[in-house]
């Protein structure tokens, strides 16, 4: 069995737990978890579950990244990808200096398409030329949007913002994405857009959702209900409280309130029957296979892992699913069927995320976990896990 280095998050929940003067059974009592859990996750017998993270974080009185080791930076500079954040980061701190004299910008209807397709750039799983080309665009949309304001121009500034987010969640600097989402929704109360404000609220809610703060979680989806119900009655308007009920879902599941679960996953089906396929709105993928790929997820959330891999195994992803989408169904397949012993089948799964998305695959805890499983799995590591292991940095 290959031994584990101590850059592993076991590792680093021991240390904090150290400094935090408390012993392995103090902290288990303060987890949802048991004490044999702990320990096993501690030395590197199993890998640690998003929710388990969030739960030692939480009791720890820490950040969550501080556990998972996020950002990856080494990886990141190795990657060249680190060097693209910082302007990223200024980008977002223009957003209340009005107009740039020296700017050189793109006529308002370029701006407006470029924003769209960078929304679809991340979908496609493109990272790289996201996050080289976004700082140009919001600095440029900020520039117009103040010389002449108009809802469409705010809207394209609200969704550049939101692909800052999306692109630094990926990358693991969430410091970062908390302030793209505040500039969303700066920008959204000035489109007078309660669509978006709305999708603000929900990517706010999967923030507390990762930190393991569900009752927060609960309330933000709350609050976008409350948003998207002053938009009235529109296929926009009921593929985003649909998308709402998502993610009421997962959050449900991981506060463990199956009753929660399956109102929300029925919610959310019976709008995806009532509208079909949604994913063109607001790049939600909401339509009958995401209520089917998040009924997944919260099965696995629930640790119910039989049933996951039953539902995994019927899901038909269509052919115009995002392929950010598809790898992250891939990633949530491959751990369970770590956790069932199918560890030839999660390898395959990893290296297929591996091929569609590599950096979302490289950057992605939970799929450095599931690798780190299966390592510890096997009692000779083959050809094609020790290179994904090499690749992924472990």
């Amino acid at each position: 069995m290959p031994p584990l280095d101590d850059d592993h998050t076991g590792a680093r929940i021991k240390e904090q737990r150290r400094l935090a003067r408390l012993t392995q059974r103090q902290l288990a009592v303060r987890l949802p978890y048991s004490y044999s859990y702990l320990n096993q996750v501690e030395c590197g017998a199993r890998p640690a579950t998003a929710a388990f993270v969030a739960a030692c974080a939480k009791a720890l009185n820490v950040d969550v990244t501080i556990l998972t080791g996020q950002p990856y930076l080494t990886d990141l500079q190795r990657d060249r990808l680190a060097e693209l954040v910082r302007p990223i980061r200024e980008s977002l701190d223009l957003y209340d200096l009005g107009p740039d004299a020296d700017l050189t910008v793109r006529t308002p209807e370029r701006l407006v398409a470029e924003a769209d397709r960078m929304c679809a750039e991340v979908r496609a799983a493109r990272l790289r030329n996201v996050a080289r080309e976004l700082p140009d665009l919001i600095a440029e949309l900020t520039h117009t949007a103040w010389s002449s304001p108009s809802t469409r121009l705010w809207q394209a500034l609200a969704s550049a913002y939101r692909t800052a987010h999306d692109i630094t969640v990926k990358l693991g600097y969430y410091d970062l994405s908390s302030v793209a989402l505040d500039r969303m929704a700066w920008a959204a109360e000035r489109a007078s857009d309660p669509c978006l404000g709305a999708v603000r609220q929900y990517m706010r809610a999967l923030v507390y959702f990762r930190e393991g703060e569900y009752r927060i979680g609960r309330r933000l989806v709350a609050a976008g209900h409350s948003a998207v119900g002053q938009a009235g009655e529109s296929r926009e308007a009921l593929a985003v409280t649909g998308q709402l009920h998502l993610g009421a879902s997962v959050i449900s599941a991981r506060a463990e309130d199956e009753g929660a679960v399956m109102l929300h996953i029925a919610e959310a089906r019976r709008i995806a029957t009532l509208i079909g396929d949604a994913s063109d709105v607001h790049w939600l993928s909401f339509g009958p296979a995401n209520v089917a790929l998040h009924e997944m997820s919260a099965a696995v959330e629930m640790r119910q892992y039989d049933d996951a891999l039953k539902q995994g195994k019927e899901i038909r992803l269509p052919a115009h699913m995002a392929t950010s989408r598809r790898a992250h169904f891939l990633i949530d397949r491959a751990r369970t069927e770590m956790e069932v012993g199918h560890t030839e089948s999660a390898l395959k799964s990893l290296t297929e995320a591996r091929r569609l998305a590599p950096e979302q695959t490289r950057y992605h805890p939970a799929a450095r976990e599931t690798i780190s499983g299966l390592v510890h799995l096997s009692r000779r590591t083959p050809e094609t896990l020790h290179h994904m292991a090499a690749w992924i940095g472990l």
